[in-house]
């Protein structure tokens, strides 16, 4: 395995409630695809879909995972999720504590193969 795909990310996602959002949160980090999961409160998201402006409240879901898990994670999330197109967006972790950062790569196991 490279280190490269040992490195960490931050993935965003929302969903349409917080029952969804915990649902999700708990498949994620109970099949070791991701080492946390934090849900943010209910907010308003306003976004452009099938040709108009649109407005729904949404949980903001930070998973803590490493890269070689996103390829797993987005197609477990997608099996689950409720929206057609739901965000799944990684982003990189570009500083870390050294201690956070073990705990982070050992507890999202890879799942990549």
């Amino acid at each position: 395995m490279s280190d490269e795909s040992r490195e960490p990310v931050v993935v965003l996602m929302t969903a349409g409630s917080r029952d969804e959002a915990v649902r999700l949160a708990e498949m994620l980090v109970g099949s070791r695809l991701a080492a946390c999961v934090q849900i943010l409160p209910k907010m308003e998201s306003v976004y452009w879909w099938e040709g108009a402006i649109e407005r729904a409240p949404e949980h903001l879901l930070l998973v803590k995972t490493t890269q070689d898990n996103f390829a797993r994670l987005e197609q477990e999330v997608r099996a689950l999720h409720s929206y057609e197109t739901p965000e799944i967006i990684a982003l990189p972790v570009t500083a870390s504590s050294a201690p956070y950062l073990e705990w982070l790569t050992s507890t999202a196991k890879s799942h990549t193969g």
